[in-house]
């Protein structure tokens, strides 16, 4: 059993690695993601960027005044007959000035936009299910998310347009902008803003504009073509005619390895037992068969309707982007666990060291305990059934060690759900484990004080009876009425316990009863008599020789004690029926009343107790004497 327990628990510890590692690792990294990529969405990021685009513009209308300054500078240093010498310095001072200031703007402006764009997207332009490039610049009264509706607009009006030209959609340049156009209409200007925000020239963004939109129109019309939709519907007809097959033949595969168990079930399946127990016989591991198939059958069914989902999903236009959404739904998660598993797989290593080293130090002192068990090893003052106690207290001991070792090497130990629960844990154990700690330590003392064992005779508090069971938590006794009585071992601790058995089988156990006899009857007949019923007592020794005490001289009779050893501690309670039973048996015989004489007084002139076969043939019973 040990063997299956290491054998299924490390491929599950194995999987388990993955995916709490995810959990475990993957939280801080998305935190990170929403840090490092802020997304402003609808009229936020609208309004962010309205703002940044007028500040852009401000700073290219300083440009512009500054390039006009600059070119009027240049005249009037250029005509040096105007000016005495020191305005002409002042002029070319301001000149440098200028230029300085407009080297450092551009670099400024870029780094700027540069650190936006790394943190904000702009708004799409969309063609069918192609995003083409983005808008982040407002121009004039309109916003970034505006210019991107209207074009999105536009672009669909020129794909539907069934007389489309490519040839008619050109480039004019302007001093402010550059315009796309197609015939007389403008579909996209291109300002110095755009350009500064894709990082390129006004004319090189433009006719990059004007290339992605007439390959997109014309992959849309592509697409969107009556031939093309056929195509596409045939296709996924027939993805679906063949996902239909194979759930055909997958059904008809399953139920063909169900018949064949059937038919197989009493050569093949022998059941699963531990011990006696029967876990699974072979009807239930049967049903566990056809039940775990049944769910390997579901599962391969609708993995292959998801993938054909996506499949076709893939095949029309309209629903390509879903595709890809699909089977990254499916890869990703399965990308990461593999990925967590990998990175988890040197603590798994250390994991399974730790584990066979543990395994090694336990088998170690199993060997020590069978030798103390079976009086190989004899250690002074330390009995051989204290072996097994002990080496269950260092079993535990060396697990727990174990698990204290193990403990940060598991995945997700370090997360604050994990140390929530564990903290929780402990709070219910230490409340509710009060009572049965102390029964445990009492336990604990109760094996090593060696006070019984298992099958001794003992008088606990106000109950006699055969140990059954010592545990951690309680001491189970059975009465000579067969009732079992489970008894704290805290309450064990505290009460005074008599053991009948621990010195019967050596010294043997001394079992004694009284009779009161009156001084008439010589002490020396009541000794012999008393002697001779313990004798003829079974389970009585008859070496040691029984003897009696004259326990008491009272008033009116001495008190007799019999005295007799015996080795069955356990079968006292028969031992003493017996014992009286000869008692009474010997004094018949002798002719001997078992009574006190203070009640032989008053009862003169009545018949004796003595049955009549042990009487004399010529007894009378007295007259009253007055």
């Amino acid at each position: 059993m040990k063997q299956n327990l290491f054998k299924y628990f490390f491929p599950f510890l194995f999987i388990f690695s993955g995916f709490t590692s995810i959990y475990a690792q993957d939280t801080p990294n998305k935190k990170k993601e929403t840090q490092a990529d802020v997304q402003l969405a609808g009229s936020e990021k609208n309004q962010f960027l309205s703002n940044r685009s007028e500040e852009f513009q401000r700073l290219q209308a300083d440009h512009v005044d500054d390039s006009i300054r600059l070119g009027q500078l240049r005249k009037e240093i250029l005509q040096p007959l105007v000016f005495n010498r020191s305005e002409q310095q002042l002029l070319i001072n301001e000149y440098n000035q200028i230029l300085k200031r407009d080297s450092i703007r551009f670099p400024f402006f870029r780094r700027k936009v540069d650190s936006i764009r790394s943190l904000v997207s702009g708004f799409p332009v969309i063609l069918g299910p192609d995003t083409l490039f983005y808008i982040y610049a407002k121009m004039g009264s309109f916003t970034p998310m505006e210019r991107a509706d209207e074009l999105n607009k536009r672009l669909l009006n020129l794909a539907k347009d069934y007389f489309f030209k490519a040839d008619s959609l050109k480039l004019f340049p302007d001093n402010l902008t550059t315009d796309v156009m197609y015939k007389e209409d403008v579909i996209k200007s291109v300002s110095e803003t755009d350009a500064i925000w894709a990082n390129s020239t006004r004319e090189v963004l433009a006719e990059n504009y004007r290339t992605i939109i007439l390959s997109a129109i014309k992959k849309y019309k592509s697409q969107n073509s009556l031939k093309t939709e056929v195509r596409d519907l045939l296709l996924a007809v027939i993805i679906l005619c063949i996902l239909f097959t194979i759930i055909f033949f997958i059904n008809r595969i399953f139920r063909w390895i169900k018949q064949k168990m059937k038919a197989e079930n009493n050569n093949r399946l022998r059941g699963i037992k531990f011990g006696r127990y029967e876990f699974l016989d072979k009807k239930r591991q049967m049903n566990l068969f056809f039940g775990f198939l049944d769910i390997l059958k579901w599962l391969i069914i609708l993995i292959l309707a998801y993938w054909s989902l996506a499949i076709l999903a893939g095949i029309f236009p309209w629903t390509g982007n879903f595709s890809g959404k699909l089977i990254s739904y499916f890869l990703e998660p399965v990308k990461k666990i593999l990925i967590s598993i990998w990175a988890y797989f040197p603590n798994l290593i250390t994991i399974i060291v730790l584990v066979i080293f543990f395994h090694i130090v336990l088998r170690i002192l199993n060997f020590f305990k069978s030798e103390i068990e079976n009086e190989k090893l004899v250690i002074r003052g330390f009995y051989k059934d204290l072996a097994n106690p002990t080496f269950q207290i260092f079993r535990v001991l060396v697990l727990a060690f174990m698990l204290v070792l193990i403990f940060p090497y598991l995945p997700g130990s370090d997360s604050g759900i994990f140390k929530s629960v564990s903290v929780f844990l402990g709070i219910l154990f230490t409340f509710g484990s009060a009572g049965a700690l102390s029964n445990i330590v009492a336990g604990l003392v109760l094996t090593y004080m060696r006070g019984f064992k298992i099958g001794d005779r003992v008088h606990i508090g106000a109950i006699n009876g055969d140990i059954l069971e010592k545990s951690l938590l309680v001491t189970r006794l059975r009465t000579i009425k067969n009732e079992i009585v489970s008894i704290p071992n805290s309450v064990v601790m505290g009460s005074h316990t008599t053991n009948y058995s621990a010195a019967a089988a050596e010294y043997g156990l001394i079992l004694h009863t009284s009779v009161t006899i009156g001084y008439d009857t010589p002490w020396k007949t009541i000794q012999e008599l008393l002697i001779k019923a313990a004798l003829e007592t079974d389970l009585i020794e008859k070496s040691p020789t029984p003897f009696v005490i004259q326990e008491k001289l009272n008033n009116f009779y001495v008190t007799y004690q019999i005295n007799a050893y015996t080795k069955e501690a356990s079968q006292q309670d028969i031992i003493y029926s017996q014992l009286h039973q000869h008692i009474q048996e010997m004094f018949n015989q002798a002719c001997v009343e078992i009574m006190s004489s203070h009640y032989t007084n008053i009862r003169d002139g009545n018949k004796s107790t003595v049955p009549n076969d042990h009487l004399p043939k010529d007894y009378v019973s007295p007259s009253f004497r007055v």
